[in-house]
C-alpha cells in the first residue's frame, strides 16, 4: 500500500480565470428579490448555468441575513459561487467562499471557438460560447464576428467594443465591455459596458430584444418603448436611465 502511494502521480491544480455576472443586493432585500424575480420572468433563462458572485461591499447586514439571501438566491436557481465584499466575521462553513480583487477580466485570453455545430448533438440542449480573437492592437481594443450568433450562444468579449455582421438570435446573448454593434436582428440579450464603461452604446439594425444592458442598467422587451421594436435604433446611458432613439 506504501509503494503504490509512493508511486502515485501528485494531483495537479492548475489557475483558472472566469467570467462571472456580479450581484449587487440592495436593501431591504425582500424589495430586491421581488425586483430580481421581475427580471428572471421577462427574460427567461438569465441565470440559468451562470455562475454569479455577490457583492455586498457596504452592504448593511448581519450573518443570518447573508445566510437567508444566498438561501433565497439558492431557490431562484441562482447558482453563487462566491461572495465579495463581505466582512470575515460574516463568512462561514455554509456559505460560499470570500472572493476578492475581483476584476474586468483583465487576464482574459479570448480564442476563437470552433463553430458550436461541430461539438452539437441531436436532440441534445447545448450553450456554446463565441469567442473571438481582437483586431490589431489599438486604443481600444474590438472584434468583428461574420457569423450570426444563434440561439443557446454567448458571446463574450469585456475588453472593448463587439461587431456582429448578422443578427442575435432569441436565446442568445452578447456581452462586451464596450459597445455593441449589431448589422442585423437584435432578438436576444446584449450588454454593453459591462467593465464600467458608461458611454457604452448599442447599435442595431432590428431591434426585437429579450434584454439591453448598459453598464448593468437594463431593460426588457416589456420595458421598451414599443415604437421602436422592429426599427433600427440605437441605445445609450443617460445618468440611470437607458434611452434610445432611432437611426437615419
Amino acid at each position: 500500500m506504501n509503494d503504490v502511494l509512493t508511486e502515485s502521480r501528485p494531483i495537479r491544480l492548475k489557475g483558472r480565470s472566469f467570467l462571472a455576472l456580479a450581484l449587487t443586493p440592495e436593501l431591504p432585500l425582500e424589495d430586491w428579490l421581488t425586483r430580481l424575480d421581475d427580471l428572471a420572468s421577462r427574460s427567461a433563462g438569465f441565470f440559468l448555468r451562470r455562475p454569479v458572485v455577490l457583492d455586498v461591499d457596504g452592504l448593511e447586514i448581519d450573518r443570518s441575513q447573508l445566510r437567508e439571501l444566498v438561501d433565497q438566491l439558492g431557490k431562484r436557481n441562482v447558482r453563487i459561487m462566491g461572495i465579495e465584499g463581505a466582512r470575515q466575521s460574516l463568512l462561514g462553513a455554509d456559505l460560499p467562499p470570500a472572493m476578492n480583487d475581483g476584476r474586468p477580466a483583465a487576464d482574459f485570453e479570448a480564442k476563437m471557438a470552433e463553430q458550436a455545430e461541430k461539438a452539437e448533438v441531436p436532440g441534445a440542449e447545448t450553450e456554446a460560447v463565441i469567442t473571438a480573437e481582437p483586431l490589431a492592437a489599438k486604443a481600444t481594443p474590438s472584434i468583428v464576428v461574420t457569423q450570426p450568433v444563434r440561439s443557446g450562444q454567448s458571446l463574450f468579449f469585456p475588453e472593448g467594443d463587439v461587431t456582429i455582421i448578422g443578427s442575435v438570435a432569441s436565446g442568445a446573448e452578447v456581452v462586451a465591455g464596450g459597445s455593441i454593434h449589431i448589422y442585423g436582428a437584435l432578438r436576444g440579450r446584449a450588454m454593453a459596458g459591462t467593465t464600467g464603461n458608461v458611454s457604452a452604446r448599442i447599435f442595431c439594425r432590428k431591434l426585437e430584444a429579450e434584454l439591453i444592458a448598459i453598464d448593468g442598467f437594463y431593460k426588457t422587451a416589456d420595458d421598451m418603448e414599443q415604437h421602436l421594436r422592429g426599427k433600427s435604433v440605437q441605445i445609450w446611458l443617460d445618468g440611470e436611465a437607458l434611452k434610445a432613439g432611432t437611426l437615419g
